[in-house]
């Protein structure tokens, strides 16, 4: 049986990488400073470990047997726009240690294969309508944000460490991904989770709050299809080449929330309201993972339809906590 590590199991596309894993017969461990938030991790074994400290990430790979045959690093300080904007210092400064310490001790274990989860935050500022960047587009470097300097800066140190190791590198740039159990309340939140708590909430005929004008442009991808392209790419040959994993399907934020509200089939309306908007736009080629013959399979409102009522639910169970 193949053994895999997940750092980051705790963790909303962490956990659903552990049930994915599972599924094709691996033994899983787990590592995270926290547990999944909304069921058990499916993992065989969960390490509760501050991956920041390279004893704990040396705990994470001792394995009896020897390394594990795979690392999916997924351990970061991350979050919507909000989080993002507000704590640069704490993302830069807590990533990079879990980064450096888990890539050089995974080398140093001999670890065969080994994954980073970067973002498309990498990129720079766009315009809506400009041609789709490629993985190359992200030089000259300028990030519109400190997680996006950080993520560049540890698919650099990934990617010398395979050169000087030998370890086989993977490392994928995210889009926006959502989906249920994902954060959706408290700050941490992403847009899709963000309006569907809001629309949830919200009487029909009601009105939110949108950051800005709601102009900006966004791609958003449902966390299995997500999952499946990692699995894609860590099974592949592109070594020193990083994947953007998302789809073609490009919306504005009033758009999302448009989506959310005809899935939840109400008549909303929105109130712009000041708030970290990030880039005017992203638009990526998908053509490097589509290589792998990954694709994906849920349009934005198939994957909405799967996860607003999730959102609903725990927004009702925690609106009748406070009721009694």
């Amino acid at each position: 049986m193949q053994r895999a590590l997940v750092c980051g199991a705790g963790g909303f596309i962490g956990s659903h990488l552990v049930r994915a894993l599972k599924r094709e017969g691996w033994f899983v461990r787990g590592a995270d400073v926290k547990v999944p938030e909304f069921s058990p991790s499916a993992a065989d074994e969960f390490l509760l470990l501050d991956l920041r400290d390279r004893e704990s990430c040396l705990r994470a790979l001792d394995m009896p047997g020897g390394p594990p045959d795979r690392v999916f690093q997924l351990a970061a300080e991350m979050g919507g726009m909000g989080f993002i904007s507000s704590a640069a210092s704490d993302i830069m400064h807590d990533s990079v240690l879990v980064n450096a310490n888990m890539v050089r001790e995974s080398a140093a274990a001999g670890v065969d294969r080994y994954f980073f989860s970067s973002s498309v935050c990498v990129y720079r500022d766009m315009k809506p309508g400009e041609p789709p960047l490629s993985e190359e587009g992200a030089y000259p470097a300028m990030p519109d944000n400190e997680y996006g300097w950080e993520k560049l800066y540890s698919e650099r140190m990934a990617f010398a460490q395979a050169r000087k190791s030998g370890m086989k590198v993977r490392v994928a740039r995210f889009q926006n991904c959502y989906g249920p159990e994902g954060t959706w309340r408290g700050g941490r939140e992403k847009a899709p989770a963000a309006f569907c708590r809001k629309v949830a909430e919200a009487p029909d005929g009601g009105t939110v709050e949108i950051w800005g004008d709601g102009l900006a442009v966004r791609n958003f991808i449902y966390v299995d299809d997500l999952v499946e392209g990692v699995l894609r790419l860590v099974d592949s040959d592109l070594d020193f080449a990083p994947a953007n994993i998302g789809t073609e399907e490009y919306v504005t934020v009033r758009q999302l929330l448009e989506t959310v509200a005809e899935v939840a089939g109400k008549r909303i309306s929105f109130r712009s309201v000041p708030g970290p908007v990030g880039v005017a736009s992203r638009n990526f080629s998908t053509a490097r993972i589509r290589s792998t013959g990954w694709a994906p399979r849920f349009s934005l409102r198939e994957g909405i339809a799967r996860t607003y009522p999730w959102v609903a639910a725990q927004v009702a169970a925690a609106s009748g906590h406070k009721g009694k």
